[in-house]
């Protein structure tokens, strides 16, 4: 039996989860990524112990890596909320054979943004004090700071991403516990699939639920990012107070994630040999989608060059000239070339379904991304309305341990979930082989 057919899906992705050993590649990842992320439980202890100052942070760029980290990471699991959530609603059929990976790079991307907020308090252990609790100690959390407007976002959008993850899992759950062959994974697998055994009733609930959460999830991934952007649009720093903040960062997040989902989607599809459901159609409509987002990504650049020079503030004209001539000049010409100008090649279908070519501009799309987070915020920081309070950033070594720590989380999470989860869904595979689409 095929993979092509309806039960050939269930023998093919619940084999991948079910089979007793691993293959060598899922060690030469697996162990580099545990190191990275031995390194962050390192890097992190260092900053309890030491303090904040361990990092590069400092007047006047109180705000570096941690947060650079922050927007970098919740728009790469926003990208990947948008791919499963908006193009379930729209019946989309090729989303089938990528929601579950963009689903599980999402969660373990907000769980790497969720980190900094809290080790950027300098004090995580009172990270409680943003939750409003009774005033037993006369202190009520400030609701007028960005930082507790980040809180709710990141502490909404977890639970959410978790919830919907897991949802639809379930009917995998079930579909792996009756293949298991151990009496162990049958236990493991069960109490995950929480009683589900496919009977109808069971079934109507589920994709009402399922159908709810998406709906929820849709317009969650447009205001998360818009609180982000809000963070720095409602801040009187030169380069930040700007009305186009919110859709711009939606724009760099939706990039970024489809990025992100191919990055991870073409090594897969060869090292799992799931090139039956991950089709060359797939890389052309991601490919579609990235340069999109690329275009849209451009024109909020060229806007934010003309509101800069149009209105008539010289703080704000003097501190977008240093981006493009000052101390980190290399950054924002990387930044223009790696989001918009290489993604233009997209332009071309060969290039759209050149796997090796698509990896190479998914990655510098990702790198890209990261460098505008660091235009945005440190830039503006280290060049205010003020001369006298003038300074440069120059980050440390810790700020390179706890942002390669967090891909290392990020990775070592991530593969884990290829171990031993579905890597596609089986049962919404099912029924469009079932039906006669294709995926």
């Amino acid at each position: 039996m095929t993979a092509q057919t309806v039960e050939g899906v269930a023998d093919k992705v619940a084999g991948l989860a079910l089979k007793p050993g691993v293959e060598a590649w899922w060690w030469w990842a697996f162990i580099p990524s545990m190191g990275l992320t031995a390194l962050l439980a390192v890097a992190v202890s260092w900053l309890f112990a030491k303090g904040i100052g361990v990092w590069g942070n400092n007047h006047p760029v109180m705000w570096a890596f941690d947060i650079i980290n922050y927007v970098w990471w919740i728009g790469i699991a926003s990208g990947g909320t948008f791919i499963s959530a908006f193009f379930f609603l729209m019946r989309v059929s090729w989303r089938t054979a990528l929601n579950r990976i963009a689903e599980s790079m999402t969660l373990f991307a907000a769980a790497c943004a969720a980190l900094y907020p809290i080790l950027h308090l300098g004090r995580a252990w009172f990270a409680y004090w943003l939750v409003p609790y009774p005033d037993t100690m006369g202190l009520w959390p400030q609701f007028r700071s960005p930082l507790l407007w980040d809180f709710y976002a990141i502490l909404t959008y977890v639970i959410s991403s978790v919830l919907f993850w897991y949802l639809g899992l379930i009917p995998d759950f079930a579909t792996l516990r009756d293949r298991a062959e151990t009496p162990g994974k049958r236990l493991v697998y069960g109490l995950l699939a929480v009683g589900f055994h496919g009977r109808g009733e069971q079934w109507r609930h589920y994709r009402a639920t399922y159908g709810v959460l998406a709906a929820l999830m849709a317009p969650l991934v447009i205001s998360v990012h818009s609180i982000v952007g809000l963070d720095f649009a409602g801040g009187e720093v030169p380069g930040w107070h700007s009305t186009q903040f919110p859709p711009f960062f939606v724009f760099g997040a939706v990039l970024s994630g489809f990025a992100s989902v191919l990055l991870l989607v073409i090594p897969l599809r060869r090292l799992l040999g799931l090139g039956a459901y991950v089709t060359e159609r797939h890389f052309e409509v991601l490919g579609r989608l990235m340069l999109t987002a690329s275009i849209c990504v451009g024109y909020a650049y060229v806007m934010d060059v003309f509101s800069t020079f149009y209105g008539g503030d010289p703080a704000e004209h003097r501190q977008f000239l240093d981006r493009l001539t000052g101390l980190y000049w290399p950054v924002y010409w990387a930044t223009l070339l790696f989001n918009v100008f290489i993604p233009q090649a997209l332009w071309w279908r060969r290039v759209r379904t050149d796997p090796a070519a698509l990896m190479a501009i998914s990655f510098l799309v990702v790198v890209g991304m990261w460098f505008e987070r660091f235009n945005i915020i440190v830039t503006s920081l280290h060049r205010t309305a003020m001369p006298s309070a003038w300074g440069d950033f120059h980050p440390t070594f810790w700020d390179y341990a706890t942002l390669f720590g967090t891909v290392g989380l990020f990775f070592s999470g991530f593969l884990l979930f290829v171990r031993f989860l579905p890597v596609i869904s089986i049962f919404e595979m099912r029924e469009l082989q079932a039906s006669g689409e294709t995926p």
